[in-house]
């Protein structure tokens, strides 16, 4: 059984990895190209309501892992991490980007794809932990297993279809970085995963309370 070191090490694993994955965050936002579909959706309800991106980034958070724990699905402690931290903190680099606004297509995609590559290292990091991972990931998962006849891809594209055209009817940014979010963000995760052989269907993640108990038992 872990020891109470080795959990609170993954704590750290998963807060530092959190920090990697919303600087990914800023720099698709920073290209200025067009929106991914959960930051469009984000940028789209801070557009109507008092809450500014990073407060709308948790609103949505906390609405995926609140359907999740409606469909019986296990949370973990990173989920619950990823909820709380990634949407503030993206806000707070947003906020303290020292650079002018990008106007350059070419610049605009190279910050969009090294965006993906640490948002890649990020998800590594916060995955490995065994925590749980993100609840936007979490949710794609819990509706793909109630919809098993369709394949996990086409799940995802479908929703982020949705998502999409919701943050565009609200206002969020819809351009050429939207579709290239679409079509290669997660092709880089899995060429990333890949050179660095990290499987994630691989891992056993524990519950909230498998931890709690896991901390109760350990000396």
């Amino acid at each position: 059984m872990p020891s109470k070191k080795h959990i609170a090490s993954g704590w750290l694993r998963i807060l530092f990895g959190l920090a990697v994955y919303s600087f990914g965050v800023h720099l698709t936002i920073a290209a200025n190209i067009g929106l991914a579909p959960w930051d469009c959706l984000g940028m789209g309800i801070a557009q109507h309501t008092p809450l500014n991106y990073g407060s709308s980034m948790v609103l949505i958070s906390v609405t995926a892992v609140l359907i999740q724990l409606l469909f019986l699905e296990r949370i973990g402690f990173a989920t619950i991490l990823d909820a709380v931290i990634t949407g503030n903190l993206t806000q707070l680099l947003n906020e303290i980007n020292p650079y002018p606004a990008n106007h350059s297509i070419w610049l605009g995609i190279a910050l969009m794809l090294f965006g993906f590559l640490f948002i890649s290292i990020g998800m590594y990091l916060y995955m490995s932990a065994e925590q749980g991972c993100g609840p936007k990931d979490g949710l794609l998962i819990a509706i793909g297993k109630r919809m098993r006849k369709i394949p996990i891809g086409v799940v995802e594209i479908l929703l982020w279809a949705v998502i999409t055209f919701a943050g565009w009817l609200l206002g969020g940014s819809v351009g050429i970085g939207t579709l290239i979010s679409v079509f290669f963000g997660g092709a880089v995760m899995h060429l990333f995963f890949d050179v660095i052989g990290f499987e994630p269907r691989k891992m056993k993640h524990k519950s909230l309370r498998e931890t709690i108990k896991m901390l109760h038992h350990t000396d």
